[in-house]
């Protein structure tokens, strides 16, 4: 994972380096200044970091350089593009489960954990605290395969772990 700057131009304009396929953010000094993953290697680095890290910095945002952006379309309002979709995962070293988040055009949605998972978990993207629904948090290995994935399929909602809608209570039509 890296954090400089080269020669790429995102379609914002800002700089990204070469051969980037996402940008991430998890510590404060990164909110403006994303770091970088460059290839599916890059996965273990960035849970590992979350695991090792700080725990009010356990939860990571990563955005797909492969999609599109968007421009908010609101009267009398000039906003800059932003992405169309938002992917953030949680890790809990002392129970080594996690959380994965993803939001998009067709909803938002929340890894959906077993029945005996935490109620209401809690993580935290650079210091900012967020709660989520009962039951949905997951192994470490299935949120290391949900980025890995999120990656190679160009920030596609990742097929290999099951979902649940972020806030409604009823799941029953929900399909991965």
């Amino acid at each position: 994972m890296a954090a400089g700057s080269g020669s790429n131009m995102a379609p914002t304009g800002d700089v990204v380096e070469m051969s980037a396929l996402a940008e991430v953010r998890y510590r404060s000094d990164q909110m403006e200044n994303p770091g970088h993953l460059h290839s599916i290697d890059d996965v273990d680095a960035l849970i590992d970091a979350l695991l090792n890290g700080p725990a009010n910095q356990n939860m990571a945002q990563l955005t797909h350089l492969a999609r599109k952006r968007v421009k908010p379309k609101i009267s009398g309002y000039d906003f800059p593009s932003v992405p169309d979709h938002d992917f953030q995962v949680g890790v809990n070293r002392e129970l080594q489960v996690g959380v994965v988040l993803f939001i998009d055009h067709s909803g938002n949605f929340v890894s959906a954990g077993p029945p005996d998972s935490r109620e209401s978990p809690e993580y935290y993207l650079a210091g900012h605290w967020t709660q989520f629904r009962d039951q949905t948090e997951i192994s470490i290995d299935l949120v290391r395969q949900a980025v890995r994935e999120f990656l190679v399929t160009g920030g596609q909602r990742p097929a290999c772990i099951a979902w649940k809608n972020q806030y409604v209570a009823d799941d029953s039509d929900l399909t991965a």
